[in-house]
């Protein structure tokens, strides 16, 4: 019992790592990006949105592997 809620654990921490880096890296340069050239803000926060959606989507797919372990 004890090793299937490490595992859950694990597979969770260890799938939610990238995505957090993933979306702090964005994050960063889409600032760098509005700072560089204000007048874009807008279809920079478009692609900004939705590459953050499918960083965000890793760490689901990590959720659901660690609810499938039994």
């Amino acid at each position: 019992m004890d090793t299937v809620m490490l595992a859950k654990a694990l597979a969770i921490g260890i799938g939610a790592i990238g995505p957090a880096l993933a979306i702090g890296m964005i994050g960063a340069k889409a600032m760098e990006a509005i700072g560089r050239n204000p007048e874009a803000s807008g279809k920079v926060l478009v692609s900004m949105l939705l590459a953050s959606a499918f960083a965000e989507a890793v760490a689901i797919y990590a959720l659901v592997i660690a609810f499938s372990i039994k």
